[in-house]
């Protein structure tokens, strides 16, 4: 299993979140669930952001419950894209393979190759505010994905965009993710996003609930997903 989450449990302040499941190596999950219910949190704790206080988190088999943010084989992609506006795209890009950006040719050419997997390729050079937010949002995935790991977590980088380009990055991100053979867990609010993956998970009363094919789950949706959608 790609990744796994046993007997999980993850505080702040009062509120408790739990997670008991597996999921696939290489597939796709939506979390989906009211604001507050904890997604985002859930994502922190992937990422080593969030303290769990009780249980475990295996991802590819290796254990990474006690790991620093920054040894954990795992990218998070944040709502805002937090690009930094005094550096270009191509240096932006350049902080997920070296936060000092101290890059060899290597580098170098991995930072354009992945700008250009994500449409970029002519536009390295622009600072963040001379590009479209569509463009700022291709820019931070790409930052993402120069990291090359083995999970990918987003947490609804998308949102500020309009449903057609938003449709549009998430099957950029899936073909992308699908090279790299990565596992890819994202939060969202819309039905129609979670749609596109290949599980979905409902986030409620401080559960995340086992992943369940995403067919399955729209077809027969449990009494308090159905109130949601």
């Amino acid at each position: 299993m790609a990744v796994t989450c046993h007997d999980l449990v993850i505080t702040r302040g009062t509120f408790r979140l739990s997670a008991h499941w597996n999921l696939p190596e290489g597939a796709r999950l939506a979390l989906i669930g009211p604001s507050g219910a904890g997604k985002s949190l859930f994502l922190g704790a992937l990422a080593g952001f969030e303290h769990i206080v009780q249980g475990s988190v295996r991802v590819a088999g290796e254990d990474i419950t006690e790991m620093p943010p920054a040894k954990r084989p795992v990218t998070l992609m944040f709502q805002d894209n937090n690009l930094f506006g005094h550096l270009d795209l191509r240096e932006n890009v350049g902080l997920g393979r070296n936060p000092a950006l101290r890059l060899d040719d290597r580098d170098r050419a991995d930072i354009d190759a992945a700008l250009a997997a994500v449409g970029l390729g002519e536009l390295g050079h622009r600072l963040p505010k001379e590009v479209s937010g569509g463009q700022q949002s291709r820019a931070a995935l790409a930052r993402a994905l120069i990291r090359n790991q083995k999970l990918l977590l987003l947490d609804e980088p998308f949102s500020a965009l309009g449903p057609g380009l938003r449709r549009e990055m998430l099957a950029l991100v899936g073909r992308i993710q699908k090279d790299q053979n990565a596992t890819l867990i994202y939060v969202t609010h819309n039905p129609e996003d979670a749609r596109s993956a290949d599980f979905v998970s409902f986030v409620d009363e401080g559960i995340v609930h086992q992943p369940v094919e995403t067919q399955t789950i729209f077809e027969n949706p449990p009494d308090r997903l159905a109130d949601y959608l």
